[in-house]
Protein backbone atom coordinates (compact mmCIF):
# COMPACT_ATOMS: atom_id res chain seq x y z
CA UNK A 1 0.00 0.00 0.00
CA UNK A 2 2.81 2.41 0.86
CA UNK A 3 4.49 1.59 -2.42
CA UNK A 4 1.30 2.36 -4.34
CA UNK A 5 0.87 5.62 -2.46
CA UNK A 6 4.48 6.57 -3.18
CA UNK A 7 4.04 5.80 -6.89
CA UNK A 8 0.86 7.89 -7.03
CA UNK A 9 2.41 10.84 -5.15
CA UNK A 10 5.44 11.09 -7.43
CA UNK A 11 3.66 10.85 -10.74
CA UNK A 12 5.57 12.90 -13.31
CA UNK A 13 2.56 14.80 -14.61
CA UNK A 14 1.97 16.22 -11.10
CA UNK A 15 5.45 17.62 -10.54
CA UNK A 16 6.92 18.20 -13.99
CA UNK A 17 5.80 19.92 -17.21
CA UNK A 18 4.38 17.77 -20.03
CA UNK A 19 6.83 15.54 -21.90
CA UNK A 20 9.34 15.53 -19.02
CA UNK A 21 10.33 12.66 -16.71
CA UNK A 22 12.28 12.06 -13.50
CA UNK A 23 14.94 10.30 -15.56
CA UNK A 24 16.00 13.70 -16.93
CA UNK A 25 16.81 14.85 -13.38
CA UNK A 26 19.14 11.98 -12.49
CA UNK A 27 22.71 13.00 -11.67
CA UNK A 28 24.99 12.60 -14.69
CA UNK A 29 28.20 13.88 -16.25
CA UNK A 30 29.20 15.72 -13.08
CA UNK A 31 25.82 17.54 -12.90
CA UNK A 32 23.83 17.27 -9.68
CA UNK A 33 20.06 17.85 -9.64
CA UNK A 34 17.60 18.44 -6.81
CA UNK A 35 16.03 15.31 -5.34
CA UNK A 36 13.11 15.42 -2.87
CA UNK A 37 14.88 13.05 -0.47
CA UNK A 38 17.56 15.72 0.06
CA UNK A 39 15.10 17.72 2.16
CA UNK A 40 15.03 15.07 4.91
CA UNK A 41 18.20 16.75 6.15
CA UNK A 42 16.07 19.79 7.10
CA UNK A 43 14.69 17.96 10.17
CA UNK A 44 18.02 17.69 12.04
CA UNK A 45 18.82 21.20 10.82
CA UNK A 46 15.59 22.44 12.44
CA UNK A 47 16.47 20.73 15.74
CA UNK A 48 19.97 22.22 15.60
CA UNK A 49 18.51 25.69 14.98
CA UNK A 50 16.23 25.33 18.02
CA UNK A 51 19.28 24.52 20.15
CA UNK A 52 21.24 27.42 18.64
CA UNK A 53 18.30 29.74 19.31
CA UNK A 54 18.16 28.77 22.99
CA UNK A 55 21.88 29.45 23.35
CA UNK A 56 21.69 32.68 21.34
CA UNK A 57 18.81 34.13 23.35
CA UNK A 58 20.49 33.24 26.64
CA UNK A 59 24.06 34.29 25.92
CA UNK A 60 23.56 37.03 23.30
CA UNK A 61 19.99 38.33 23.32
CA UNK A 62 19.66 38.65 27.09
CA UNK A 63 22.97 40.52 27.69
CA UNK A 64 22.25 42.84 24.74
CA UNK A 65 18.78 43.60 26.11
CA UNK A 66 20.28 44.60 29.47
CA UNK A 67 22.97 46.67 27.75
CA UNK A 68 20.28 48.55 25.80
CA UNK A 69 18.31 49.20 28.97
CA UNK A 70 15.37 46.83 28.47
CA UNK A 71 13.68 46.39 31.84
CA UNK A 72 10.75 44.17 32.75
CA UNK A 73 7.91 45.98 34.43
CA UNK A 74 7.00 44.79 37.92
CA UNK A 75 3.56 43.18 38.07
CA UNK A 76 1.14 42.58 40.89
CA UNK A 77 0.66 38.95 41.86
CA UNK A 78 -2.88 37.74 42.10
CA UNK A 79 -4.13 36.21 45.35
CA UNK A 80 -4.48 32.42 44.91
CA UNK A 81 -8.10 31.39 44.49
CA UNK A 82 -8.85 27.78 43.51
CA UNK A 83 -12.31 28.38 42.00
CA UNK A 84 -11.28 31.38 39.89
CA UNK A 85 -8.05 29.71 38.83
CA UNK A 86 -9.93 26.61 37.72
CA UNK A 87 -12.28 28.72 35.60
CA UNK A 88 -9.36 30.74 34.21
CA UNK A 89 -7.59 27.60 32.99
CA UNK A 90 -10.64 25.64 31.82
CA UNK A 91 -13.05 28.23 30.40
CA UNK A 92 -10.68 31.01 29.38
CA UNK A 93 -9.22 34.23 30.74
CA UNK A 94 -12.10 36.52 29.72
CA UNK A 95 -15.43 35.36 31.16
CA UNK A 96 -18.60 37.21 30.21
CA UNK A 97 -20.31 39.43 32.77
CA UNK A 98 -23.07 36.90 33.67
CA UNK A 99 -20.38 34.30 34.34
CA UNK A 100 -18.40 36.85 36.35
CA UNK A 101 -21.46 37.57 38.48
CA UNK A 102 -21.98 33.84 39.10
CA UNK A 103 -18.33 33.36 40.06
CA UNK A 104 -18.50 36.36 42.38
CA UNK A 105 -21.53 34.89 44.17
CA UNK A 106 -19.85 31.49 44.50
CA UNK A 107 -16.64 32.98 45.93
CA UNK A 108 -18.22 35.60 48.18
CA UNK A 109 -16.64 38.47 46.24
CA UNK A 110 -18.03 41.60 44.64
CA UNK A 111 -18.28 41.80 40.86
CA UNK A 112 -15.54 44.43 40.78
CA UNK A 113 -13.20 42.27 42.88
CA UNK A 114 -13.75 39.34 40.53
CA UNK A 115 -13.08 41.51 37.48
CA UNK A 116 -9.88 42.81 39.08
CA UNK A 117 -8.72 39.26 39.89
CA UNK A 118 -9.06 38.21 36.24
CA UNK A 119 -7.30 41.39 35.02
CA UNK A 120 -4.30 40.81 37.28
CA UNK A 121 -4.25 37.11 36.40
CA UNK A 122 -4.23 37.91 32.65
CA UNK A 123 -1.39 40.38 33.14
CA UNK A 124 0.66 37.69 34.90
CA UNK A 125 0.58 35.53 31.76
CA UNK A 126 1.62 38.29 29.40
CA UNK A 127 5.22 37.93 28.16
CA UNK A 128 7.85 40.23 29.59
CA UNK A 129 9.84 42.69 27.49
CA UNK A 130 13.05 40.70 27.85
CA UNK A 131 11.45 37.62 26.25
CA UNK A 132 10.08 39.76 23.41
CA UNK A 133 13.48 41.32 22.82
CA UNK A 134 15.29 37.96 22.82
CA UNK A 135 12.84 36.48 20.29
CA UNK A 136 13.20 39.51 18.03
CA UNK A 137 17.00 39.45 18.31
CA UNK A 138 17.19 35.80 17.21
CA UNK A 139 14.96 36.38 14.21
CA UNK A 140 16.87 39.55 13.32
CA UNK A 141 20.15 37.63 13.41
CA UNK A 142 18.86 34.80 11.23
CA UNK A 143 17.02 36.97 8.69
CA UNK A 144 20.01 39.29 8.32
CA UNK A 145 22.43 36.37 7.82
CA UNK A 146 19.97 34.74 5.40
CA UNK A 147 19.56 37.93 3.38
CA UNK A 148 23.31 38.55 3.17
CA UNK A 149 23.97 34.89 2.35
CA UNK A 150 21.18 34.77 -0.23
CA UNK A 151 22.44 37.93 -1.91
CA UNK A 152 25.93 36.44 -2.07
CA UNK A 153 24.56 33.21 -3.60
CA UNK A 154 22.37 34.91 -6.22
CA UNK A 155 24.24 38.13 -7.00
CA UNK A 156 25.97 36.77 -10.12
CA UNK A 157 22.99 34.73 -11.31
CA UNK A 158 21.12 35.95 -14.36
CA UNK A 159 17.67 35.15 -12.95
CA UNK A 160 18.12 37.59 -10.06
CA UNK A 161 18.08 40.49 -12.51
CA UNK A 162 15.77 38.94 -15.13
CA UNK A 163 13.20 36.55 -13.56
CA UNK A 164 12.27 35.19 -16.99
CA UNK A 165 15.61 33.34 -16.91
CA UNK A 166 14.13 31.12 -14.18
CA UNK A 167 12.53 29.09 -16.98
CA UNK A 168 15.59 28.68 -19.20
CA UNK A 169 16.08 24.93 -19.83
CA UNK A 170 13.53 24.13 -17.12
CA UNK A 171 13.31 21.55 -15.56
CA UNK A 172 16.86 20.44 -16.48
CA UNK A 173 18.64 22.95 -14.24
CA UNK A 174 21.62 21.71 -12.24
CA UNK A 175 21.72 22.27 -8.46
CA UNK A 176 24.41 24.55 -7.06
CA UNK A 177 25.82 23.51 -3.65
CA UNK A 178 25.54 27.04 -2.18
CA UNK A 179 21.89 27.28 -3.26
CA UNK A 180 21.18 23.87 -1.72
CA UNK A 181 22.61 24.82 1.68
CA UNK A 182 20.78 28.14 1.69
CA UNK A 183 17.51 26.40 0.84
CA UNK A 184 18.13 23.79 3.55
CA UNK A 185 18.76 26.45 6.20
CA UNK A 186 15.62 28.37 5.24
CA UNK A 187 13.46 25.26 5.38
CA UNK A 188 15.00 24.19 8.68
CA UNK A 189 14.40 27.66 10.12
CA UNK A 190 10.69 27.72 9.26
CA UNK A 191 10.25 24.18 10.57
CA UNK A 192 11.92 25.30 13.81
CA UNK A 193 9.48 28.22 14.03
CA UNK A 194 6.56 25.80 13.81
CA UNK A 195 8.17 23.56 16.44
CA UNK A 196 8.51 26.46 18.91
CA UNK A 197 5.06 27.97 18.30
CA UNK A 198 3.67 26.70 21.66
CA UNK A 199 6.47 28.53 23.50
CA UNK A 200 6.66 31.74 21.46
CA UNK A 201 4.77 34.95 22.13
CA UNK A 202 1.29 34.77 20.64
CA UNK A 203 0.22 37.99 18.93
CA UNK A 204 -3.12 38.99 17.49
CA UNK A 205 -2.10 37.76 14.02
CA UNK A 206 -1.12 34.34 15.39
CA UNK A 207 -3.32 32.43 12.93
CA UNK A 208 -1.95 34.40 9.99
CA UNK A 209 1.60 33.71 11.18
CA UNK A 210 0.92 29.96 11.39
CA UNK A 211 -0.60 30.03 7.89
CA UNK A 212 2.42 31.97 6.61
CA UNK A 213 4.86 29.43 8.07
CA UNK A 214 2.94 26.48 6.61
CA UNK A 215 2.63 28.09 3.17
CA UNK A 216 6.34 28.93 3.21
CA UNK A 217 7.29 25.35 4.13
CA UNK A 218 5.06 24.01 1.35
CA UNK A 219 6.56 26.46 -1.15
CA UNK A 220 10.13 25.50 -0.23
CA UNK A 221 9.42 21.75 -0.33
CA UNK A 222 7.43 21.88 -3.56
CA UNK A 223 9.80 24.24 -5.38
CA UNK A 224 12.78 22.06 -4.45
CA UNK A 225 11.03 18.81 -5.41
CA UNK A 226 9.87 20.21 -8.76
CA UNK A 227 13.30 21.81 -9.38
CA UNK A 228 11.80 25.31 -9.19
CA UNK A 229 14.77 26.50 -7.18
CA UNK A 230 15.42 29.61 -9.24
CA UNK A 231 12.03 31.21 -8.72
CA UNK A 232 11.89 29.83 -5.17
CA UNK A 233 15.19 31.50 -4.32
CA UNK A 234 13.84 34.85 -5.55
CA UNK A 235 10.79 34.50 -3.29
CA UNK A 236 13.00 33.75 -0.27
CA UNK A 237 15.39 36.65 -0.94
CA UNK A 238 12.54 39.10 -1.50
CA UNK A 239 11.00 38.22 1.87
CA UNK A 240 14.27 38.29 3.78
CA UNK A 241 14.97 41.81 2.47
CA UNK A 242 12.37 43.33 4.80
CA UNK A 243 12.05 40.74 7.57
CA UNK A 244 15.31 41.67 9.30
CA UNK A 245 14.27 45.34 9.29
CA UNK A 246 11.02 44.43 11.04
CA UNK A 247 12.84 42.51 13.76
CA UNK A 248 15.34 45.35 14.24
CA UNK A 249 12.43 47.76 14.61
CA UNK A 250 10.89 45.49 17.26
CA UNK A 251 14.16 45.35 19.18
CA UNK A 252 14.45 49.13 19.40
CA UNK A 253 10.73 49.31 20.12
CA UNK A 254 11.43 47.61 23.47
CA UNK A 255 14.21 50.07 24.36
CA UNK A 256 14.34 53.79 25.06
CA UNK A 257 15.88 54.60 21.66
CA UNK A 258 12.75 56.12 20.16
CA UNK A 259 14.38 57.85 17.17
CA UNK A 260 16.07 54.64 15.98
CA UNK A 261 12.75 52.77 16.25
CA UNK A 262 10.88 55.45 14.29
CA UNK A 263 13.47 55.62 11.52
CA UNK A 264 13.65 51.84 11.19
CA UNK A 265 9.86 51.61 11.05
CA UNK A 266 9.67 54.08 8.16
CA UNK A 267 12.47 52.30 6.28
CA UNK A 268 10.86 48.90 6.90
CA UNK A 269 7.46 50.16 5.68
CA UNK A 270 8.94 51.49 2.44
CA UNK A 271 10.90 48.29 1.77
CA UNK A 272 7.90 46.10 2.66
CA UNK A 273 5.49 47.96 0.38
CA UNK A 274 7.94 47.98 -2.51
CA UNK A 275 8.98 44.33 -2.26
CA UNK A 276 5.63 42.77 -1.30
CA UNK A 277 3.14 44.97 -3.16
CA UNK A 278 5.22 46.01 -6.20
CA UNK A 279 8.05 43.57 -6.92
CA UNK A 280 6.26 40.41 -5.80
CA UNK A 281 3.17 40.78 -8.04
CA UNK A 282 4.89 42.44 -11.02
CA UNK A 283 8.00 40.24 -11.12
CA UNK A 284 7.35 37.00 -9.25
CA UNK A 285 3.64 36.44 -9.87
CA UNK A 286 3.85 37.67 -13.45
CA UNK A 287 6.65 35.31 -14.40
CA UNK A 288 5.07 32.31 -12.66
CA UNK A 289 1.61 32.93 -14.12
CA UNK A 290 2.56 33.83 -17.70
CA UNK A 291 6.23 33.45 -18.63
CA UNK A 292 6.54 30.00 -17.05
CA UNK A 293 4.22 28.38 -19.64
CA UNK A 294 5.26 30.23 -22.77
CA UNK A 295 7.09 27.22 -24.23
CA UNK A 296 5.38 24.50 -22.20
CA UNK A 297 1.83 23.68 -21.23
CA UNK A 298 0.37 24.08 -17.72
CA UNK A 299 0.40 21.13 -15.34
CA UNK A 300 -0.74 20.42 -11.78
CA UNK A 301 2.44 21.82 -10.25
CA UNK A 302 1.88 25.07 -12.12
CA UNK A 303 -1.55 25.56 -10.56
CA UNK A 304 -0.49 24.42 -7.08
CA UNK A 305 2.62 26.61 -6.99
CA UNK A 306 0.68 29.67 -8.12
CA UNK A 307 -2.04 28.95 -5.56
CA UNK A 308 0.55 29.04 -2.77
CA UNK A 309 2.03 32.26 -4.13
CA UNK A 310 -1.47 33.75 -4.27
CA UNK A 311 -2.06 32.87 -0.60
CA UNK A 312 1.24 34.51 0.22
CA UNK A 313 0.17 37.66 -1.59
CA UNK A 314 -3.10 37.78 0.37
CA UNK A 315 -1.05 37.68 3.59
CA UNK A 316 1.06 40.54 2.21
CA UNK A 317 -2.09 42.61 1.73
CA UNK A 318 -3.30 41.76 5.25
CA UNK A 319 -0.03 42.84 6.86
CA UNK A 320 0.12 45.92 4.64
CA UNK A 321 -3.20 47.05 6.13
CA UNK A 322 -1.76 46.63 9.65
CA UNK A 323 1.33 48.63 8.68
CA UNK A 324 -0.81 51.39 7.16
CA UNK A 325 -2.74 51.65 10.43
CA UNK A 326 0.52 51.99 12.31
CA UNK A 327 1.79 54.56 9.80
CA UNK A 328 -1.40 56.57 10.26
CA UNK A 329 -0.88 56.54 14.02
CA UNK A 330 2.79 57.45 13.51
CA UNK A 331 2.05 60.47 11.30
CA UNK A 332 -0.74 61.62 13.61
CA UNK A 333 1.19 61.38 16.89
CA UNK A 334 4.75 61.78 15.69
CA UNK A 335 6.09 58.57 17.28
CA UNK A 336 5.59 54.84 17.21
CA UNK A 337 3.20 53.97 20.00
CA UNK A 338 3.11 50.16 19.92
CA UNK A 339 2.78 47.12 17.71
CA UNK A 340 -0.96 46.83 17.09
CA UNK A 341 -0.56 43.04 16.93
CA UNK A 342 0.54 42.93 20.57
CA UNK A 343 -1.67 42.68 23.61
CA UNK A 344 -1.65 45.75 25.86
CA UNK A 345 -1.20 45.18 29.56
CA UNK A 346 -4.44 46.08 31.33
CA UNK A 347 -4.53 48.74 34.00
CA UNK A 348 -5.78 47.78 37.43
CA UNK A 349 -7.85 50.96 37.46
CA UNK A 350 -9.99 49.98 34.48
CA UNK A 351 -12.63 47.42 33.65
CA UNK A 352 -10.93 46.31 30.47
CA UNK A 353 -8.83 48.80 28.59
CA UNK A 354 -6.00 50.99 29.89
CA UNK A 355 -7.15 54.00 31.86
CA UNK A 356 -8.11 57.06 29.84
CA UNK A 357 -5.47 59.73 29.81
CA UNK A 358 -2.72 57.16 30.44
CA UNK A 359 -1.58 55.93 27.00
CA UNK A 360 0.43 52.73 27.14
CA UNK A 361 4.02 53.35 26.09
CA UNK A 362 5.89 50.95 23.87
CA UNK A 363 7.90 49.37 26.66
CA UNK A 364 4.81 48.75 28.75
CA UNK A 365 5.41 51.56 31.25
CA UNK A 366 2.74 54.14 31.88
CA UNK A 367 3.68 57.82 31.92
CA UNK A 368 4.10 59.41 35.32
CA UNK A 369 0.77 60.96 36.39
CA UNK A 370 0.54 64.68 36.92
CA UNK A 371 -0.02 65.75 40.52
CA UNK A 372 -3.36 67.25 41.44
CA UNK A 373 -3.44 71.07 41.66
CA UNK A 374 -2.35 72.28 45.08
CA UNK A 375 -5.19 74.75 45.39
CA UNK A 376 -7.87 72.17 44.77
CA UNK A 377 -10.29 72.00 47.67
CA UNK A 378 -13.41 70.05 48.62
CA UNK A 379 -14.48 66.45 48.11
CA UNK A 380 -15.18 66.87 44.38
CA UNK A 381 -11.71 68.31 43.71
CA UNK A 382 -10.00 65.64 45.84
CA UNK A 383 -11.87 62.89 43.95
CA UNK A 384 -10.83 64.42 40.64
CA UNK A 385 -7.25 64.53 41.89
CA UNK A 386 -7.35 60.83 42.79
CA UNK A 387 -8.73 59.96 39.36
CA UNK A 388 -6.09 62.08 37.66
CA UNK A 389 -3.43 60.11 39.54
CA UNK A 390 -4.86 56.82 38.25
CA UNK A 391 -6.87 55.77 41.36
CA UNK A 392 -10.42 54.57 40.96
CA UNK A 393 -13.08 55.47 43.48
CA UNK A 394 -13.87 52.68 45.91
CA UNK A 395 -17.10 50.80 45.32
Amino acid sequence: MLSSLNDWLWQEHIWLPPNNSWAQLEDRDGLVFAHPRDLLASLPVALALVAVRVMFERFVGLPVSRWLGVRDRGRRQVKPHATLERHFLAAGPRPEEPQLALLAAQCGLTLRQTQRWFRIRRNQDRPCLTKKFCEASWRFFFYLCSFVGGTWVLYHESWLWAPVMCWENYPEQALQPALYWWYLLELGFYISLVMTLPFDIKRKDFKEQVLHHLVTILLIVFSYSANLLRIGSLVLLLHDSSDYLLEACKMFNYTRFRLACDVLFVVFSLVFFYTRLVLFPTQILYTTYYESIINRGPFFGYYFFNLLLGLLQLLHVFWSCLILRMLYSFTKKGWMEKDIRSDVEESDSSEGEPAAGHPQLTNGAAPRPRPAPEDAEGPRSRAAGRLANGHAAAT
